[in-house]
């Protein structure tokens, strides 16, 4: 399903217990889709929903509500760019890999501010975001597209979370081997 004005919200909280409760209370404020609610390392709970903004923003104050004094940390983006929600999904069609790159950071709010920005500010694929899932809590993204405005989007998205401590490395691989296309597609 998508969404005319889609927003993504997330909530992590340190209590799997109270996650499931407040998964539970998010879904039942408002018409919001649960894109995951799950345990990620080390012993958190994540929480991601997407819908129209409005919706997004009752069911967040639901959640940060219901989380309270669990919650490590949560995020709302409004007015979220359309490949967010694919990408972090992993279903996102791409045939080929112009030049790549990749962004990683400490969070998973801060890896979907930083890919909503790089998307914004060039003409780019999302290729895959994935969020603290297998990977001690980090969360990085990949995108695609000419080597100029991957260099944009680089920026951009680098520039988003920057002074926050929250990026641990960027890289473009401009015109990458084969090979490295074959794994990423």
């Amino acid at each position: 399903m998508t969404y005319d004005d889609p927003a993504v919200a997330v909530v992590e909280l340190r209590s799997i217990a109270r996650g499931v409760k407040t998964a539970d209370d998010m879904v039942k404020k408002a018409d919001v889709r649960l894109l995951e609610a799950r345990t990620v390392c080390p012993g958190k709970y994540m929480i991601f929903i997407t819908g129209e903004t409005e919706a997004v923003q009752n069911s967040f104050r639901a959640g940060l509500e219901r989380g309270s004094e669990m919650i490590v940390d949560e995020m709302i983006l409004p007015h979220a760019h359309q490949q967010l929600v694919p990408a972090m999904e992993a279903c996102v069609d791409i045939s080929r890999i112009d030049s790549l790159a990749i962004v990683e950071t400490f969070s998973v709010a801060s890896v979907i501010l930083s890919a909503d920005a790089a998307v914004k500010a060039a003409e780019v694929r999302l290729i895959e975001l994935r969020m603290a899932n297998g990977l001690g809590g980090k969360s990085f993204y990949t995108m695609t597209g000419d080597l100029a405005d991957i260099e944009a989007a680089v920026e951009a998205g680098v520039g988003i979370i920057e002074s926050s401590g929250t990026l641990v490395c960027s890289e473009i691989v401009p015109n990458p081997h084969e090979d490295i296309n074959l794994k990423l597609l």
